[in-house]
């Protein structure tokens, strides 16, 4: 915006340039003109009158002396001529040229190229620019995806052989419940690219969909075939996950879900699988039940390693926190794979707070807390939802904390960019 308006002035300064620069250089031109009109007169002046002088000279009307007199004063007479701003002699005077003309040509200037602006040009959309239209707005939601996957589809027929487009078509597919036509364009990118884990994967939760939501022995083969030539495919682990969820065996759905986290990969949503496993480990300890409290039944305390973090928020960053976001913390081990060995997260309204990281807060993997001898430990305190930080974020983190050590102060003093 500000620079279509320095255009415009710029525009402007050049037309009033095209009036004014003539109009002082004619003013000069006069000026100098009127300057040589002037000087010529007295030069021809001066040469009559010494003409008349000399011939007097000659016919002994004047001797030497008066003559050099007389011509002394002819000349001093013409300095002063010349010195003079006019010269009477002049019949006609060179008259300057008045500022009503470059004036009125100016305020004409400006005052069409506001008319014409104003009722021609764009000046309401430059004030107001218009919001750019939704191409889907009035269209559910089964209308817009069979939207898109009409374009995939065309997509796939300009390009036979992309099998980019062939995999984002079959996603579109079991998106829009057509799990049919999914396998098939998975098998036509296997066809395409050869066998892998990243294909069989979504090729079996098209037909585990297919099927109700329940596991065949077709399906299984591709599970497990996915599984042996990548362990950790998300797409085959998520499927793994979400079967054992829903048959009740969560602890095998918390250890497929783990796995995907262990990977550190980027395209996954972390909040939404801790989320998932959370549930499940609530939904297994909600069937095994709790234990009567009395001495034959309470089982016989053993001290277990833990991490007390207290955390805080540095008084430069306290303006920055919210009652509605997330603190999330994480017990990372120093040496080896960089796996969470343990994350629990609390609102912000909890904050400053002491925190307990020990094995009942590991993330379902094999290796615990108890395990490691030192850890790093991570908090973000998310506005976003997310445990990856996002712009406006807060994060701290302190490195060799002692398992089972004496608690340790964690300031949130870190503003993420």
């Amino acid at each position: 915006m500000t620079t279509f308006w320095i255009l415009i002035a710029f525009v402007v300064l050049i037309g009033l340039m095209l009036i004014w620069v003539p109009h002082f250089r004619q003013q000069r031109l006069l000026e100098a003109e009127e300057a040589g009109v002037r000087k010529q007169t007295n030069l021809e002046l001066f040469n009559e009158r010494l003409a008349i002088l000399e011939k007097e000279l000659a016919e002994d009307l004047l001797d030497n002396q008066e003559f050099e007199a007389l011509k002394k004063e002819l000349e001093i007479s013409l300095l002063q001529d010349i010195k003079q701003g006019s010269d009477e002699s002049l019949v006609n005077t060179v008259k300057p040229k008045g500022l009503l003309w470059p004036v009125v040509m100016s305020v004409t200037l400006l005052g069409i190229s506001g008319y014409m602006y104003q009722h021609l040009g764009q000046y309401e959309n430059v004030a107001n620019p218009p919001r750019a239209a939704n191409p889907h707005e009035g269209m559910t939601a089964e209308q817009i995806m069979s939207q898109r996957v009409q374009m995939m589809e065309m997509a796939v027929q300009a390009e036979p052989d992309n099998s980019q487009a062939w995999f984002n078509l079959g996603h579109a597919y079991i998106s829009a419940n057509r799990f049919d036509e999914a396998v098939n364009a998975f098998d036509k990118v296997m066809a395409l690219v050869g066998t892998h884990a990243e294909l069989l994967g979504p090729k079996a939760t098209a037909l585990y969909y297919k099927n109700n939501q329940q596991m065949s022995a077709e399906i299984q083969a591709l599970v497990d075939q996915s599984l042996a030539l990548d362990p950790q495919d998300p797409s085959t682990l998520l499927l793994v996950g979400m079967d054992s969820f829903f048959t009740a065996n969560y602890q095998k759905a918390i250890d497929a879900w783990q796995s995907i986290l262990s990977t550190q990969r980027t395209d996954i949503d972390r909040t939404a699988l801790m989320n998932a496993i959370e549930t499940a480990r609530m939904k297994m300890a909600a069937e095994s039940g709790e234990m009567p409290q009395d001495s034959v039944h309470q089982p016989v305390a053993k001290a277990v390693p833990t991490v007390t973090v207290q955390i805080s928020v540095s008084p430069e960053l306290a303006a920055n926190v919210s009652d509605s976001d997330m603190l999330f913390i994480f017990a990372r081990a120093t040496e080896g794979p960089k796996v969470p060995l343990a994350a629990t997260k609390i609102s912000a309204k909890a904050l400053p707070a002491t925190i307990t990281l020990d094995d009942s807060t590991n993330m379902g993997g094999d290796v615990k807390l108890s395990s490691a001898k030192q850890v790093e430990i991570i908090a973000v305190l998310s506005k976003h939802g997310s445990v990856k930080p996002q712009s406006g974020d807060l994060k701290g983190s302190l490195n060799g904390v002692d398992v089972g050590g004496e608690s340790v102060n964690l300031v949130l003093d870190t503003l993420v960019q």
